[in-house]
Order: C-alpha cells, then structure tokens, then sequence
C-alpha cells in the first residue's frame, strides 16, 4: 500500500513536462548573446559610412575651394573654337509671305450651248492659243446661213432699186414723173443699203459665235481640276466656268514687313537699287528660289503695322506653287570688311550679351560684344572681338573668366587641332 502512494500516478506521467538540460541552457544563452551584437554591430556600420561620407564630401570641396582660389588654371577644359574673321555680310529683313500668281483666270463659254469636247488633260501646261473645249456650233452654222440668204435678197432688192432710181433721174428732166417721185426712190436705196449692213452684222455675228465655239487659252499656265463634263449644257451666265488657269511662270511671292523697315527698304529702292528676295521653307532651312522685289502696296494696315510688297520669280523649276506657305528674306545692304564669328560663339543671358576669347595663354576672357547682321550660321560682331582673336563655340558650361582651355578648332581634325593656343 505505501509503494503505491509513493510512485506517482501512471496517468500523470502523459503531462509530465521535459527537464531541461546543461546542454540545452547554453543553446539559448548563446541565441541571447547574438540577439544583443547585432544593433551593436548595425549602428557601428551606419556609424562607419557616413563617416566616409563626410569625409569624401569635405574632400571634394577643398578641391572646389582650392580650384577657385587660384583660378581654375589647375584644369584643362576641352572646347571647340573659331577664329573671328574679316568679310562681306548682308542685312536681312525677313516676313511672312504666300505664293499669290500674277494672273489667274476663270475661263468661261460666251455662248449657250452643249459642251462637246475637253482638249486638255487635269493639271497640264497650256500655252496661249491652245483649244480648250469645244461647244456645238451647228446651230450658229445655221444662223450664219440664214443671214447670208437675207443678205443675198436684200443685195437683189437694193440692186433693183438703184435701177429704178436711175430710170426716174433720167425722166425728170423731162417732167414724166413728178419729182417726189425721185426722192422716195432716193429713200427705198437708202433703206435697202441699211438692210445689207444689218444683213451683214448678222453674218459677223454668227460667225463670232462659231469661233466662240472653240474655246482658246488666254494666257500660258496651269490648269486646274475640270468644273464641267463633256455632254453639259453651258451657258454665258453660268458663274462656276468651265476651268481655271493660273500662271506659274513667272509667278510672285507677297509678304509682309513692318513699318519701321520701310524707310531702309525704300531708301535702296528710289536710289535705284535692285532688291533681291529669297523664298525659304516653312522652318526656315532651305533656299526655294530666288527672285527680286516688284513693288509695294499702297496703304500700311493699321491692324498689324505691316506693309505688303511683292517680289516677283521666274520659277523656271516650278518649285514654286500657287498658295505655298514661305518666308520671305528681303536683301536690304551688303556690308563689307566687317568682323564675322560663328553665331554659336555668341553667349546671351539675362544681363548681357558676351563671348568667351581665348588668349594666347589659353585662358578664357569673357567680354561684352554688340552683335549686328546675321546671315546663315554667321554673325556679324560690330564690338568685343576683332579678327583673328578665338572664340569658343561648344564646351562652355563649365567656362568661367581665367579658365585654362584645350582648343578644337570647328571643322577639323581633333587629334590633329587640339592644341592649346600660344
């Protein structure tokens, strides 16, 4: 009985929880240490690199520093320059113009009839006198033969009474016929003479309509889309037409300047000068044709302060067309021995307009220029460089005054030009 008391209850040894060992207390003692250096180790790596930050920072701006201080002549920089030159420029004024022809005509039948047939093809050249179209002329053939039946029997009426009148003169003087009888046979010629013009009138007339039946150019040009189909009727009063001609060649450009340009413009033009005028695409960038200035408008418009002239070109290349969209540059005066750099050497901000020169030490100077003229990739520099001085082109973000460059010199070899000047 007490051997039962003393051991404990089988049912009781199913809960009965494990009993922790040496070896099992130090697993977890060393899980509690590694749990502890990891912040340790994390803050001294974050500790570490923005130490190296610092450092590097302070670095690089005791460099900055030390490269202002003494100038910036520590580090070469590579640019691309040109030389300034001595030339010819011309002064431009340039505006907006449309290719407007010189004549353009909407040909239309003068007679009433069935429109027959086209002699010409959609968007050919046609020279002046050539067939057109043809309208039915039979029934003015047959008008002209009736006005020369008439006239035919007015000839034979006019004919008889000229021989009754002949008679009557001769048997006055005789008194064997009154003399009123004389004068009203003086009268029936007289209206039979009017009877044959009028006769005669009508021939002309219908032959006028035969010839209005074939229908000629009027002028050498272009003609547009057919307006009428063979087999329509037409007629004198239709206002459509039967087709449009444009000149083409010669053919004008009209643009605008504004009004304080006029006076230079006319100034050249009373002195008898012969302004020339280039057509230029929409963006500016190739040469179309080139024609000289024509004439002007009368009258300034109030509205937009501008000034129509027109210039007239021989478009023997037909590059020109009618209602093109081009701007026009009008050459007022050719300037000679003037100094011209490249217009990329000519630096704009908001206080003024300057030029990065390299002096013979290779060190740039910034100077202050009065730029002129501008033709092309060309400038005209009125002051601030002279010919034969460098200016530099690309590569200048990094410029300042006193900076140390390595010249290349703009369309040559880099490895042969890239030299510093002397």
């Amino acid at each position: 009985m007490s051997e039962q008391l003393s051991s404990p209850p089988k049912a009781l040894e199913a809960f009965h929880l494990p009993t922790t060992t040496p070896s099992s207390k130090g697993e977890a003692r060393r899980r509690s240490k590694t749990w502890i250096w990891l912040p340790i180790l994390l803050l001294l790596g974050v500790g570490f690199y923005v130490g190296v930050v610092r450092r590097q920072h302070r670095t690089r701006l005791s460099e900055s520093v030390a490269l202002k201080k003494d100038g910036g002549s520590s580090a070469v920089i590579p640019v691309v320059a040109a030389k300034a030159r001595r030339g010819s420029i011309g002064v431009y004024f340039t505006g907006l113009g449309s290719v407007t022809p010189i004549y353009t005509v909407t040909v239309k039948t003068r007679i009433d009839g069935q429109l027959m047939r086209i002699l010409y093809k959609e968007g050919e050249l046609v020279h002046q006198g050539d067939w057109l179209a043809e309208i039915d002329p039979r029934p003015y053939e047959v008008q002209l033969e009736q006005a020369n039946a008439q006239l035919a029997r007015d000839q034979a009426t006019l004919e008889n009474a000229r021989l009754d009148l002949t008679r009557y003169e001769t048997l006055l003087p005789q008194n064997a016929i009154p003399e009123q009888q004389v004068a009203t046979q003086k009268a029936i010629v007289a209206q039979d003479e009017a009877a044959i013009k009028t006769d005669q009138a009508q021939i002309d007339n219908a032959k006028l309509s035969i010839s209005y039946c074939h229908i000629e150019s009027p002028l050498t040009g272009r003609i547009g889309l057919r307006l009428v189909d063979p087999g329509n009727m037409v007629h004198a009063s239709d206002s459509a037409g039967l087709l449009v001609i444009t000149q083409i060649q010669p053919i004008s450009v009209i643009f605008t300047i504004p009004e304080d340009q006029l006076g230079a413009v006319l100034g050249k033009a009373r002195s008898g000068h012969q302004l020339k005028v280039d057509a230029f695409d929409r963006e500016m960038q190739s040469k179309i044709a080139q024609g000289t200035l024509t004439t002007f408008d009368n009258q300034i418009d109030p509205t937009t302060g501008t000034l129509k002239l027109r210039a007239t070109f021989e478009n023997q290349d037909n590059s020109l067309f009618p209602n093109q969209f081009v701007n026009a540059r009008l050459l007022v005066e050719q300037k000679q021995g003037v100094t011209i750099v490249p217009t990329a050497a000519i630096q704009r901000n908001s206080q003024k307009i300057y030029a990065y020169v390299v002096g013979n030490d290779s060190k740039i100077t910034v100077r202050d220029v009065k730029p002129g003229a501008v033709e092309g990739d060309d400038s005209e520099i009125m002051s601030g460089v002279a010919p034969g001085e460098v200016v530099v082109l690309s590569g200048v973000d990094k410029l300042q005054d006193g900076s140390k460059v390595n010249v290349h010199f703009e369309g040559k070899g880099a490895a042969k030009d890239s030299v510093l000047v002397r």
